[in-house]
Parts: C-alpha cells; sequence; structure tokens
C-alpha cells in the first residue's frame, strides 16, 4: 500500500498562564512521526491526557503547529493557507467523541450533513439532497427520507454518531479522524458503528487514524497500533504483534489492566500502572514514563530520552531496554 500521510518530528505545544506574569508551555504532542497507508487503519492509544486527539486535530490542521512537517498524499500541508487548506479538509474529515455537542441541535440531520456539501459548493441543491440520503442509508438509517427532516434530539446516541459518520463521508474523504467514535454510545451500539466503519473502509478505500483509550478494540478495528504517552509515540507495530507481545513497559501496563471476560481466567487482582500521568507542562526529564516504569533503569532512563528504534520486522519501540536512545 502506498502512503498516505506522514508527520516528521510534529510538534504541537501551549502556552497556560499562570498568575499574571507567569506562563508554562504544555507540550501536548512532542516530536512525532507516524505515516498511515491508503486505506489502512492506525490505531492510536494511550490514557487520557496522553495527546491522542491533540494529534488528530493537527492532522487536519484544527491546531497551530509548533514544529514539524505534515505530508499528504505527496504534499506538504504544514503552511496552507486558506483556500488550499479548504480543499485538503475537502479529503480530509473529523468523526468526532461526542455525538450530542458535535452537531447542532438547531439544524436537522438533512442540513448537518448537507452542510460539508454546501461549505465546498459540491453539487446543485436536489443533487447535495440525494448525496445525503444516500448518506444515510450507508450509516444504515432508514428510510433515509423519514431520518432527513428529524432534528437530533429525535435520535438516540448510536444515531447521532452514525449521523455524524454521515456527514464525514458525504464528501468522499480519503482521510478520517475517528476520535474515540464510540465511547460515547450504548455498549450494544459499539460493534455495528466499527463493523460500520470497517465496511465503508472497506468500499471506498479510506484510511482511518482511530484515536481510543480501549486498546482490545483498537486490536480488532486497527491494522497497526501506535501507543502514545505524554504527547510521544513510545511503541508501534502491527496491532497483532504489538498486542500479542507488547515490549514497552507502558504497552505491557495497558495491556495488564485490560479486564478479562472470561470469569476462569481473572486474576484476583489486575495489574496497575502505578500513580498518574505527570503533567504536559513538567514533562520528566529523560524517559518520560520513567518515573511509573517498573523497569526504569536508574541513571539512564532518568537522563536520556529514548527514540523509536526498530527492533524487528513489525515493531518499533523507544525503550532503553531496547537501546533506544538520542
Amino acid at each position: 500500500m502506498s502512503e498516505l500521510i506522514r508527520t516528521s518530528n510534529l510538534k504541537v505545544y501551549f502556552q497556560t498562564r499562570e498568575g499574571l506574569f507567569r506562563s508554562k508551555t504544555v507540550k501536548a504532542v512532542d516530536g512525532v512521526n507516524i505515516n498511515i497507508s491508503r486505506g489502512e487503519t492506525l490505531g492510536l492509544v494511550g490514557e487520557s491526557g496522553s495527546g491522542k486527539t491533540t494529534l488528530g486535530r493537527a492532522l487536519v490542521r484544527l491546531v497551530e503547529l509548533e514544529d514539524g512537517e505534515i505530508v499528504f498524499d505527496g504534499k506538504e500541508i504544514t503552511g496552507l493557507g486558506r483556500g488550499d487548506l479548504k480543499a485538503f479538509r475537502q479529503r480530509a474529515q473529523v468523526v468526532f467523541q461526542d455525538p450530542y455537542s458535535s452537531i447542532s441541535p438547531f439544524m436537522t440531520v438533512r442540513e448537518i450533513i448537507e452542510e460539508p456539501l454546501r461549505i465546498h459548493g459540491v453539487g446543485s441543491g436536489e443533487e447535495r439532497y440525494r448525496s445525503v440520503l444516500q448518506a444515510l442509508e450507508q450509516v444504515k438509517l432508514s428510510p433515509a427520507g423519514e431520518i432527513a427532516p428529524r432534528h437530533p434530539h429525535n435520535l438516540s446516541g448510536g444515531q447521532r454518531q452514525r449521523v455524524c459518520i454521515a456527514r464525514a463521508m458525504v464528501l468522499d474523504p480519503g482521510f478520517v479522524i475517528a476520535d474515540e467514535p464510540v465511547s460515547m454510545v450504548d455498549a450494544s451500539n459499539r460493534t455495528e458503528i466499527l463493523y460500520l466503519l470497517r465496511q465503508l473502509q472497506q468500499e471506498r478505500q479510506v484510511s482511518f487514524l482511530y484515536i481510543t483509550h480501549d486498546i482490545a478494540s483498537a486490536r480488532h478495528f486497527s491494522d497497526r497500533i501506535a501507543v502514545m504517552y505524554l504527547g510521544t509515540i513510545v511503541e508501534t507495530g502491527v496491532a497483532d504483534t504489538v498486542i500479542g507481545a507488547p515490549k514497552h513497559p507502558y504497552t505491557v501496563g495497558l495491556l495488564e489492566a485490560v479486564p478479562e471476560p472470561d470469569p476462569e481466567n481473572r486474576k484476583s487482582m489486575r495489574s496497575v500502572i502505578p500513580g498518574e500521568p505527570p503533567n504536559a507542562a513538567d514533562v520528566p526529564s529523560g524517559c518520560p514514563f520513567h518515573p511509573r516504569c517498573p523497569e526504569v533503569i536508574k541513571g539512564t532512563c532518568d537522563a536520556t530520552r529514548p527514540t523509536l528504534q526498530k527492533i524487528d520486522l513489525n515493531r518499533e519501540v523507544a525503550c532503553h531496554l531496547f537501546g533506544g536512545k538520542n
């Protein structure tokens, strides 16, 4: 598969004010290198606050970059002007986490899905309406003609998220960021929505960045997985390889914390990563994970920041246990 999107040393920093005269720099994304091929899903996993959503927003230029480069379909998009950026966003869309706040309660379903077509000047009013009906049918909201005139308050959470997916797909994009697309949906609908996204991907050869804190679902939906901690990627590789034999201590900890559905295999106590993630405005020296790491090497992990190193054909790890260092 050919490459669709790639980042190089991507950084997103925010300034926070402390009192009247002092401020701190929050390193939300700090030197990230990822790539996604055409028709591929990259799962981005990590604890809340690790920078996953900020990285996703950076890829479609919804936040300002501190440094780095984004190449989309062979073209560098970091410095695009307003006109070129609008054309790029016709090919790159987002499904947001919250289907309640991400769509206007004052618009009908038809208006919500039609809005991207209007903004990009696609088709006549009649042609846009046909596209809306087709998009509704594709996300399994039917009869589409009855759903289109409704307002969001007449829909369930799962139906609202399907409307969000229809809105993202109506422009036939090549790249979609799915930011926790099932975290606010009833458990009974989660598998159906992930299956729907996979079906749309196969039909259209669209690439996905699937952002989630649920590493178990990432295994089933993703081709490859990137594990993010405090603004950096600490492990990446083929999904089955990363989940089946994790290498970075943080990835091991995330998997240890996943509940075991089979009572026969349950442990009396699950392992939990100790402590809380550090503040991104006060990143520890050396490896960001070293204050919580059960395998820390004193004098090394707390002094030198590791970089991603290829340890086998399908795996890269940023850890001094595997020789990763600057």
